[in-house]
């Protein structure tokens, strides 16, 4: 009967071969007759060694054959009593571990006790909910950044880079992403629960392998309780022993039987209910019991382990034994301890066997040895602290609200067993006295706040070791520094950070054993339907030159971080956009929507001016350099014209009396005479001398990036050495062209400044001469004409007083005449 070998299902993916189709014989009771006449069977203490007489018998059974079907059914219960022991002995390791687990369990406050009758019947069963609080806020955080809408995977190249490998690049990564979100639908579903999980156990498992019963790979989720290590493993890799406890419907099980996977032989006895208190717990959560018949399920061990069998032992060069242990997947019911199948889990043509690794471990928290903790291990006092201040609380009112107490024999109350309803009055028989008297409530006290404030800080402890506690940055200054900023948020965000980084580890070591199944099973080409078409992907694509990794960034692992960090970042460079420019404001601007998570955000940007320079116009150019712009010169331009039209700038007057534009400009043309050199170098280069570069750089594309570059190096050396010469000739003749005609003796120049100074000095001296002369005669000149109109006012002023003194005598005369004439008449 011809089957396909098969790289496991869902419950037991203990194959190694993956993907490849062989046809072996599910019958062969002549082959098992040789092989059972050959062998001698020795056991010891810690290994079973099997002797083959007959080498060529081991030769024709095909490599991956379930070696059950031929080995003595007293070897398989040798090897099925020391496995199970050893199970049995890795579960006992562990026993600590799983209590604090279980315990954690029942502190997620997802189960309420009310039948409580301790410390009084119906006293409080509520639980705090700091640890269910932080188990869910992790996996809401987690299960974004590590499965985003548009795929978890993303490529790296590794060596050298160029269009082939790039391409490759991109179909690997397009591939994945695509298979991952549409044609694995357990992945996302099993990915949720694990994040759920993680943060409860510490620990979580993924099973990667290939399903040969529904013929694709299959990302599976295993809970830690359900993965055994010995008690010295540090990891999975290194572990010699790592067991998957596979639960299995008695149907499945004859069905792999039927179809070759597993041993075709009878499962005695039932199985018997054997949970841990893990499951237990968990089921009480859920409100579930186990019901099942005890003929319906049954419970396999796949152990993958190291063992030496003689006859498929490791064989040196001489054809001897070399006592390694090699890597077999052995699967064992753990109710009849019947061995279903030993199948070889290394390749064929592995030099060293080293076993192929099927598991992934997610760590919480690292730990002190192969589990890792969780928020049952760390929190889980905490927890158990809170809900027992609460409960105290909670009780504390209730006694409050309806206390209880002590009465006298005598008195009577009616209905005295139901309590009082408010607004109702009972009547009462009382012998005499006060009612008071006969009555005596017990001192019930309020809510302590001491309580209170004492499980605040409980509870803030909790959420400060969880990372759950709400970040003000928001609400935080406008004003406060980048730096500062920044610096609150990795304050609080460290140890989520951590544990973020140890997942996008583990997922990185999923996609990596996911794309070494997808190069084992896949056709050469593999073509697929997406949205935008029909796309391709090829087996060889798999190779170790395209890296798979996440595309979730390790530093960053919430949208609260990554907006608060682009939001600095776009602060930043408004602050200063000079020295950012256009890119740099557009790319700041860029990574604040994609925080956001805006779609098509190119319709919303305007994407900057190609801001790469470009070769321009001489004239151009000198507008620039006359600016103080440092020009740059381009191969492709016509470096003697260029030369030219600065040479002819360089010797304008503006430009010889300021040093600095001077420098500007014969950097320029630097660069000019150096293109211009490679191009005389070019094309005076002899022929032997170019068919050796091309031979060079031919080379080259064969070779590494380092070696590459000294072969670039080597090239411009030899152009370097040709192109010198004519520089140095060039650069000296431009030099020469700009220097100022010869200057006399600076000595005799500085002679004849000074007698030409001394000149200006007395040709100066005699203008002031002649000036001071000139103003001293205008000055006498003025004198004297001020002095004959004084003399001239004199004179006339004295002429007038001469007139007036006659006029006044006149007067006199007059009116002494008068006076007479007058005398004369009487």
């Amino acid at each position: 009967m011809a089957i396909e070998r098969k790289l496991g299902t869902e419950d037991n993916p203990d194959i190694v071969d993956q993907g490849k189709a062989v046809d072996i014989e599910a019958e062969a009771p002549s082959f098992e007759e040789q092989l059972m006449d050959s062998l001698e069977v020795t056991i010891n203490d810690n290994e079973i060694i099997i002797d083959e007489a007959e080498e060529e018998v081991e030769q024709e059974m095909p490599f991956d054959a379930n070696l059950a079907e031929y080995l003595d059914d007293y070897v398989l219960g040798s090897i099925s009593k020391k496995l199970i022991n050893d199970v049995e002995n890795d579960k006992e390791s562990r026993k600590e571990w799983m209590k604090t687990y279980t315990d954690g369990l029942k502190y997620l406050g997802m189960r309420f006790d009310e039948q409580r009758s301790q410390p009084f019947e119906g006293s409080s069963g509520v639980i705090h909910p700091i640890l269910a609080e932080s188990v869910t806020q992790f996996q809401a955080q987690a299960y974004k950044e590590l499965l985003p809408a548009q795929g978890p995977v993303k490529t790296q190249i590794v060596g050298q880079r160029d269009a082939n490998t790039e391409m490759q690049a991109e179909r690997v990564a397009e591939f994945m992403n695509y298979y991952i979100m549409n044609e694995m639908p357990e992945y996302d579903p099993e990915l949720d629960q694990l994040l759920f999980y993680l943060p409860l156990s510490g620990s979580a498992f993924k099973k990667v392998y290939y399903d040969a019963s529904i013929r694709r790979p299959v990302s599976k989720f295993v809970p830690s309780e359900d993965l055994l290590v010995p008690y010295e493993a540090t990891d999975l890799l290194s572990a010699e022993r790592v067991t998957h406890i596979v639960s299995m419907s008695n149907n499945e099980v004859r069905k792999l039987q039927l179809s070759g996977f597993y041993a075709d032989i009878e499962l005695t006895g039932s199985e018997v209910e054997t949970r841990d208190t893990v499951t237990e717990e968990i089921d009480k959560i859920q409100g579930v019991e186990p019901e099942y018949n005890n003929d319906e399920q049954r419970r396999l061990y796949e152990i993958h382990t190291v063992a030496e069998i003689e006859g498929f032992e490791d064989i040196d060069e001489n054809g001897e034994p070399t006592g390694l242990k090699l890597p077999y997947i052995i699967t064992i019911d753990e109710s009849s301890q019947k061995v279903l199948s030993v199948r070889r889990n290394y390749e064929p043509n592995d030099p060293v066997k080293n076993k192929i690794n099927y598991f992934v471990q997610y760590k919480f928290l690292p730990g002190l040895g192969f589990y890792g903790l969780g928020l049952s291990h760390m929190i889980g006092g905490l927890s158990k602290a809170t809900t027992s201040i609460l409960r105290q609380l909670i009780d504390a009112g209730t006694l409050s609200n309806l206390p209880a107490g002590f009465k006298a024999r005598g008195i009577r109350i009616r209905d005295e067993a139901s309590p009082l309803q408010p607004g109702e009055f009972r009547d009462i028989d009382a012998p005499g006295g006060a009612l008071r008297d006969a009555l005596m409530p017990l001192p019930y006290k309020e809510p302590s706040n001491v309580l209170f404030s004492l499980l605040g800080l409980l509870v803030d402890s909790g959420k400060r070791f969880a990372s759950i506690a709400d970040m003000n940055i928001g609400d935080s200054n406008a004003a406060m520094p980048v730096g500062t900023t920044v610096a609150l948020l990795e304050k609080g965000t460290k140890v989520m950070s951590a544990i973020h980084k140890r997942l996008h580890y583990s997922q990185r070591t999923e996609f990596k054993i996911l794309a070494r199944v997808f190069g084992e099973f896949l056709p050469p080409v593999y073509p697929y339907e997406t949205g935008s078409g029909t796309k391709e992907v090829k087996l060889e694509d798999f190779s170790k030159k395209v890296d798979v990794i996440p595309v979730s960034d390790p530093n960053i692992f919430s949208m609260s971080q990554r907006v608060v960090m682009a939001q600095e970042l776009l602060t930043m460079v408004q602050s200063n956009p000079e020295i950012h420019g256009p890119q740099g404001i557009y790319e700041a601007y860029y990574r604040m929507y994609s925080a956001l998570g805006v779609d098509n955000i190119e319709a919303l940007l305007l994407p900057p001016q190609d801001m790469t320079p470009k070769p321009v116009d001489a004239g151009i150019e000198n507008s620039g350099l006359l600016q103080g712009v440092p020009a740059n010169a381009f191969a492709e331009q016509n470096h003697e014209a260029h030369i030219e039209a600065h040479k002819s700038l360089f010797l304008t007057q503006s430009v010889q009396m300021n040093p600095q534009l001077q420098s500007i400009i014969i950097a320029h043309v630097m660069q000019h005479l150096q293109f211009l050199a490679n191009q005389i170098a070019e094309q005076q280069m002899p022929p032997e001398a170019q068919q050796q570069i091309e031979q060079m750089m031919q080379q080259a594309q064969t070779l590494d990036p380092q070696s590459q570059m000294m072969v670039q190096q080597q090239v411009q050396g030899i152009i370097e050495s040709m192109s010198s010469p004519i520089l140095a000739q060039l650069s000296s003749e431009f030099l020469a062209s700009i220097q100022p005609p010869p200057q006399q003796d600076p000595l005799v120049a500085i002679r004849q400044q000074e007698l030409g100074l001394r000149d200006k000095e007395i040709e100066l001296k005699n203008q002031q001469f002649a000036s001071k002369e000139q103003q001293d005669a205008m000055e006498t000149s003025a004198e004297l004409q001020l002095q004959q109109q004084k003399a001239d006012q004199q004179a006339m002023n004295a002429s007038e007083k001469n007139d007036i003194a006659k006029e006044r005598l006149r007067q006199q005369a007059e009116l002494k005449l008068i006076d007479l004439q007058a005398r004369m008449n009487k």
